[in-house]
C-alpha cells in the first residue's frame, strides 16, 4: 500500500504530530510506503512530494507548523494556476503517476470539501480534522485549538498586570473566523471581564457600561473579542481579501474598531492588541500532541480497514469517524445556550448583551 499525506489550509500546532503518527503506524503495522505531498493540494498539481520514513518524522512531535508545508489558496477544482479553471484531472493524473493507493488529507472544512470532491472522482481519501478555530462539525475537538487557547490565556495573564497598573481597558482580539470558540475558552481561562463572540452581536454601550462600572470601583477591564464578532447592526471587520482562496475574506481589526468606539465613552485609556498568527505558531501543547497522535493513529486504522471517505473525529473522548461528505464546507459555531456561555453569564462576565 502506498499512501500520500498532505496538510491543507493554514498551519497549526500538532500537524507534525499527525504526520509522525500516520507514518509510523502505517510503516510498523501495514508495511506501507508513505509519501508526503508538499504544500497541500498544490503538491498534487505541480507535483511535489518527498518520501516519509521513520527517520524523516523523527524529532518532529513537538515542532510547530508542518514539515510538508501548506497552501491556503490551492483548490484544484478552481485552480489559480489555470485562471480558476477546474484542473482536478491533473491532480488525479499526478496521484496516479506517484502510484498512490490512498490519500490522507489533514485540514479544515475547506480541505474536507476538496477531499470530498476527489472522493467522487475515485481517489480514496481519509480525512483528519485540523483547525485552531475548533469549528469543524461532528468532532468535539480539533488539535491546535488547545494551543491557541493557551496563547490567548497567557496573553490575558500578561496584559492584566499592565491594565491594573494603569487602570486601562485592554482589548485582546483572537482568531476564530466565524466561530467564537477561541475567544470563549481563552477569555474564560484568562479571566476576561468581557467576552465578545460572533454568535452574539454585542452592544458597544453595554460594553462601555461595564467599563465605567469597573472604573468606579478602581478596576481595570479585560475584553476578549473574537475576530468575527460584530456590534449590533454592524458588518464583519474585514482586514483584507484574498482572491482565489476558498474563503477570500481575511477577518481582523475588530479590536481596534471597538477601541475607537469605546474611548469616547469611558474615562480610562483604551488599548487593543491583535494576537494574530501568534495563535498559530510555536510548539503544540501536550494535550494537542496527544490528540494529534490519536488522530493520526486512527487515520491509519481507517486506511488499513479500507474505510475511505471517512474523517477522524473525537466524540465523547473516543476517536471515531464520520463521513467526509457530512463535514465538507460546514462550520460548528458556539451555541448561544452552550454551558460555558451560561457559566460566563453566571460568573458576571459580560457578553455585550443589552
Amino acid at each position: 500500500m502506498h499512501v500520500g499525506i498532505l496538510t491543507g489550509g493554514g498551519d497549526c500546532p500538532g500537524l507534525n504530530a499527525v504526520i509522525r503518527a500516520v507514518t509510523l503506524a502505517l510503516i510498523n503495522e501495514a508495511g506501507a510506503r508513505v509519501t508526503g505531498i508538499e504544500r497541500g493540494f498544490l503538491g498534487l498539481m505541480l507535483p511535489a512530494s518527498r518520501p516519509l520514513d521513520a527517520a524523516a518524522v523523527s524529532g518532529i512531535l513537538a515542532e510547530g507548523g508542518t514539515i510538508l508545508g501548506t497552501h491556503n489558496r490551492c483548490d484544484p477544482f478552481h485552480y489559480f494556476g489555470a485562471g480558476g479553471a477546474d484542473a482536478s484531472a491533473d491532480a488525479i493524473a499526478n496521484a496516479g503517476r506517484l502510484g498512490l493507493d490512498a490519500l490522507i488529507a489533514i485540514g479544515g472544512d475547506g480541505t474536507m470539501e476538496i477531499a470530498n470532491r476527489f472522493i467522487a472522482l475515485g481517489l480514496p481519501v481519509v480525512g483528519v480534522p485540523k483547525t485552531i478555530d475548533n469549528d469543524i462539525v461532528l468532532t468535539e475537538r480539533s488539535f491546535g485549538f488547545d494551543s491557541a487557547v493557551a496563547v490567548v490565556s497567557e496573553s490575558l495573564d500578561r496584559l492584566v498586570t499592565t491594565a491594573r497598573s494603569h487602570g486601562r481597558v485592554m482589548i485582546v482580539e483572537t482568531m476564530g473566523r466565524y466561530a467564537g470558540w477561541i475567544a470563549l475558552e481563552g477569555g474564560t481561562a484568562g479571566g476576561a471581564d468581557v467576552i465578545l463572540l460572533p454568535e452574539l452581536p454585542f452592544s458597544v454601550d453595554a460594553v462601555a457600561a461595564v467599563c465605567r462600572a469597573r472604573e468606579q470601583r478602581g478596576q481595570a477591564t479585560l475584553i476578549c473579542i473574537a475576530e468575527g464578532a460584530c456590534a449590533i447592526g454592524e458588518a464583519l471587520t474585514v482586514q483584507s481579501t484574498l482572491p482565489g482562496s476558498p474563503d477570500p475574506l481575511r477577518l481582523g481589526g475588530v479590536g481596534a474598531w471597538l477601541q475607537q468606539r469605546l474611548q469616547p465613552l469611558v474615562a480610562s485609556e483604551v488599548r487593543s492588541l491583535q494576537l494574530g498568527h501568534l495563535q498559530r505558531g510555536g510548539s503544540p501543547t501536550p494535550f494537542d500532541r496527544v490528540l494529534a497522535t490519536r488522530f493520526g493513529y486512527h487515520a491509519a486504522q481507517l486506511l488499513k480497514a479500507g474505510r475511505f471517505g471517512r474523517m477522524v473525529a473525537l466524540q465523547g473522548d473516543a476517536c471515531t469517524s464520520v463521513a467526509i461528505a457530512d463535514v465538507a464546507g460546514r462550520n460548528r459555531r458556539v451555541p448561544p445556550a452552550h454551558e460555558l456561555v451560561q457559566a460566563a453569564r453566571g460568573l458576571g462576565v459580560s457578553l455585550g448583551e443589552i
